[in-house]
């Protein structure tokens, strides 16, 4: 259910997001899809944490740098994709279970679009480091932002009473003389 006071408000916090959110899905397919002109290439990373081993190994700083990048790439999207979805009252858990999710297949979509891009290489690390940084950025931003923005004045959520009275927007309409399935 999206909550607002004044309609053209929610419409336009939604446009934003969404906007943000394409212009972010951008950069990231033009910064991971690009063919690079490299002289050689790694093999594919498909064992689990192999890579975050490796670049631990290479030092605090070199590591720091390809983690936080990898936790980095996607993470405006665990902020971003609850703000396009314009939803004031949600459960916390289930918005960050359906944040995880989107960005855990965008991450994958990526990571299989990298097959077949010259000079790119599928890391399965990739892929735990990205969905690991869109529920961090979910995590810490999110619901502050949403207790803020009920805080501040948001309507409250309309829902039917267990008295059996209709909601406020009415019953739901039907067909006469349509029965239901046997």
């Amino acid at each position: 259910m999206r909550q607002g006071t004044d309609g053209r408000a929610v419409i336009r916090f939604r446009a934003v997001g969404v906007s943000l959110l394409l212009a972010h899905l951008l950069l990231v397919g033009w910064l991971t899809l690009r063919p690079l002109d490299v002289p050689w290439m790694d093999a594919a990373n498909l064992s689990p944490f192999a890579g975050i081993k490796a670049d631990l190994s290479l030092g605090p700083a070199a590591a720091f740098r390809r983690i936080g990048g990898g936790l980095l790439l996607l993470a405006p999207l665990g902020v971003l994709l609850p703000m396009a979805g314009g939803r004031l009252y949600v459960s916390p858990w289930l918005s960050l279970a359906r944040t995880v999710a989107a960005g855990s297949l965008i991450s994958l979509a990526i990571e299989l679009g990298q097959t077949g891009v010259p000079g790119q290489v599928v890391d399965v690390d990739s892929l735990f480091l990205n969905t690991a940084g869109v529920a961090l950025a979910h995590a810490l931003v999110v619901p502050a932002c949403r207790a803020r923005l009920r805080r501040r004045g948001g309507p409250e959520p309309r829902v039917a009473s267990r008295s059996g009275h209709e909601a406020p927007q009415g019953s739901t309409p039907t067909i006469s003389g349509v029965g239901m399935a046997p």
